[in-house]
């Protein structure tokens, strides 16, 4: 068995090389069922995600434990198995913290290649945990990405993010109003485990692309009814509209409806660049698919 440790990971999965192979493997017949979410001790959650083609398959087991931030440890951690669709043998074993994020960041560039208009430079980080800190070199390998702002309730993990991004060639600095901070960005990308929604839709302008990645519970909420409703809404998979409290909560109060969704994101990798996204709220909402880590993994892999 192939053991693949996070270094080995960040370097068979650089930015631009996932970016570009993914979109042809999420429109690949991919088998994924609905991953199953278990209540895990002290208010966490343990989460088991398989997938499979004809030749191969592959599980992540994830734990998600919030508390963590207040550890100072990552509040998501992850092993993935790669395995035989014909033998079941069991061929790689993948860190899978390393492994999510990076397939997370990489799925809201390629949606961003479809939907942030190209002269995008602003970046709004709402969040300051591990995948948000991933998304500003994700965004970047697909758009000019030159100023990036953090919000986060703890300022001392947005300076610390903002630290480490401009030691990588980003003006980057911490954002204490979130308002403003949304006004000004041409992307928004939102990677929390909030339950009350941040970004509100007045706030809004025709052009901005917004990503919701962190909410994946009913009870999670990233953006109010009005963003929901005032955006062309793609989601990663049809799952969002059932799984996510972005997405089910409005359409059960009528805020929005199911038939409003624009598609899929391997319905977007097909079409290509949308049309009227200078003239449009764009709003790519994701839950994480279990295809999305069988396809990473399987580029990880080569």
């Amino acid at each position: 068995m192939r053991i693949l440790s996070s270094h080995d990971v960040i370097n068979a999965l650089p930015y631009d090389k996932l970016i570009a192979q993914l979109p042809a493997r999420l429109r690949q017949a991919t088998q994924s069922p609905q991953r199953t979410v278990h209540a895990w001790p002290h208010e966490a959650s343990l989460l088991l995600m398989p997938a499979w083609t004809d030749t191969i398959g592959g599980v992540k087991i994830v734990n998600v434990t919030p508390g963590n931030a207040a550890r100072g440890l990552a509040a998501v951690t992850a092993s993935y198995i790669v395995i035989d669709a014909l033998t079941g043998e069991h061929l790689a074993l993948l860190d899978g913290g390393e492994l999510t994020a990076r397939r997370t960041a990489a799925v809201a560039a390629v949606a961003a290649t479809r939907l942030a208009i190209d002269d995008a430079r602003k970046l709004l980080l709402v969040g300051s945990g591990r995948i948000a800190s991933e998304l500003a070199f994700a965004y970047r390998a697909v758009r000019d990405i030159r100023e990036v702002e953090i919000f986060s309730p703890t300022h001392a993990n947005a300076e610390r993010l903002a630290h480490h991004l401009c030691g990588h060639g980003f003006a980057a600095r911490a954002c204490d109003n979130l308002e403003a901070g949304v006004k000004a960005a041409d992307i928004i990308a939102c990677a929390t485990l909030s339950s009350t929604p941040l970004i509100h839709g007045e706030w809004l302008t025709a052009g901005q692309h917004v990503a919701l990645i962190g909410g994946f519970t009913h009870d999670m909420r990233e953006a109010d009814d009005m963003a929901m409703r005032r955006a062309t809404v793609w989601v990663d998979s049809r799952a969002a509209l059932y799984e996510s409290g972005d997405l089910s909560g409005p359409i059960a109060r009528g805020a929005m409806k199911a038939e409003d969704i624009a598609g899929t994101l391997a319905e977007l990798c097909a079409l290509g660049a949308a049309l009227g996204r200078d003239e449009e709220i764009t709003l790519f909402k994701s839950v994480g698919d279990a295809a999305q880590d069988l396809a990473a993994a399987g580029i990880a892999l080569g």
